[in-house]
């Protein structure tokens, strides 16, 4: 039955409200895959950023930024993404969410050409994933098992152009600059021992 797992009553609400059942479920029918196609590859692996969305054990939810140079997230296989865990703030908003509810939404998007691409699925962590030294800068690896994966009209899309990719993206031999509020006297006594140029305790 067209619909079936994609929508609930919620949804169904509105697109009755709205007269747009139908077409919701032509679209599931017509553009919702649970398999990436060769488009989908280049896609992803052309793309520097992307949204992600997750909800905690209780369903409050969190949206997260994560950017790094083109490539940095991987197709593994037709259902598979890879992503690298990079330093950033300490707080695993993101990840932390995902350790009690692996459920999660990415939002790929191309602002020069405009396209997007959503991907929901289930996400997983290793800390001790065999493809983390493979990953320059990764910290830990989450896995993604694709569950949806389905392009968005982009009418909305506002037309923007890349200027530089960030100096903290990691990359291979290259030691991304410390961020500036690491130095900040009202974080620094907090921060872990290698960010303070210490011997981590033994």
């Amino acid at each position: 039955m067209p619909g079936a797992t994609m929508y609930h009553e919620g949804m169904r609400d509105l697109q009755d409200a709205r007269d747009t059942r139908r077409i919701a479920d032509r679209l599931e029918e017509v553009v919702v895959r649970s398999a990436f196609t060769d488009e989908d590859r280049a896609f992803i692996g052309r793309s520097a950023m992307f949204f992600i969305a997750t909800a905690d054990a209780a369903g409050h939810p969190d949206c997260s930024y994560k950017g790094g140079l083109p490539g940095f997230v991987r197709v593994l296989d037709e259902r598979t993404l890879a992503i690298p865990d990079y330093d950033g703030n300490g707080m695993y908003r993101s990840w932390g969410n995902v350790r009690v509810n692996p459920n999660v939404g990415l939002l790929f998007l191309d602002f020069e050409q405009p396209r997007r691409l959503r991907i929901n699925g289930s996400a997983s962590i290793a800390l001790d994933d065999p493809l983390r030294e493979t990953f320059p800068g990764c910290v830990f690896v989450v896995r993604l098992r694709a569950e949806h994966i389905f392009p968005n009209c982009p009418r909305y899309l506002h037309r923007m152009q890349l200027v530089e990719h960030s100096a903290h993206a990691p990359r291979p031999d290259y030691t991304p600059p410390v961020p500036a509020w690491k130095g900040y006297e009202v974080f620094r006594e907090f921060l872990p021992a290698r960010d303070r140029g210490e011997d981590a305790p033994g």
